[in-house]
């Protein structure tokens, strides 16, 4: 279970990084900066993420949870909606 949860971050962070990338890269091409630039990377980055994480982060904004609650939610969350599949 701790290995199954291990590689779920691990993929988790790498997919993050790449759209990252992916967001930094349009939003040169784009030529934006300060708060168009901000606006863009925020939703760019919130369009990348996985279904399964996006359900889990919106459930937790609706809890009004926030900080290592709120990562400990997801963290949970995103693991419980793994292993349901």
């Amino acid at each position: 279970m701790k290995k199954l949860l291990a590689v779920l971050i691990a993929s988790f962070a790498l997919t993050s990084a790449h759209a990252a990338d992916d967001c930094a890269a349009q939003a040169a091409e784009k030529k934006l900066a300060g708060a168009a630039k901000n606006s863009f990377m925020k939703k760019c980055a919130a369009d990348s993420m996985p279904p399964a994480q996006a359900s889990c982060e919106a459930t937790a904004k609706e809890k009004k949870l926030a900080g290592a609650a709120k990562n400990s939610f997801v963290k949970k969350c995103v693991s419980e909606a793994g292993a349901a599949k």
